[in-house]
């Protein structure tokens, strides 16, 4: 069982994450945040940190990329293996993204069965790596 926190806007894709990480079969946990300020402020704040991040680019107050560059330079958070799940397809976000320290960039597909299939592969791949438990 993983813990994920999920950073996204968008209720709509909020709860099509949500849906795909419940019929997967798992019991994975996820915490639910809107932007990247009250992400930070959870992290900051948790008992226990997540397995993983799942992240928008395009998000209100902190976009992802700012958040990245905040994630991957505090030694209390770098650690937490983030995915970027976006629409943006802007190879500036891909590049950017990967020389922050990413663990993934995934393009959000245009078709639900496509998106299924992503969200499922990222559950099923983080599943079986061996995670920090701090």
């Amino acid at each position: 069982m993983l813990q994920i926190l999920l950073i996204e806007d968008d209720t709509i894709e909020v709860m099509k994450f949500v849906k795909v990480t419940e019929n997967s079969g798992l019991k994975h946990q996820i915490i639910e945040t809107r932007n990247g300020e009250d992400a930070l402020k959870h992290l900051n704040n948790a008992k226990q940190l997540p397995d993983i991040i799942v992240l928008d680019l395009n998000m209100p107050k902190i976009n992802g990329i700012e958040f990245l560059n905040t994630l991957k330079k505090s030694k209390h958070l770098k650690h937490i293996p983030a995915i970027v799940l976006t629409t943006s397809n802007d190879p500036k976000d891909i590049v950017e993204c990967y020389k922050i320290g990413i663990a993934g960039y995934i393009i959000k597909p245009l078709k639900y069965e496509d998106y299924v299939v992503r969200v499922e592969r990222i559950l099923e791949y983080w599943s079986y790596n061996e995670l920090i438990k701090l």
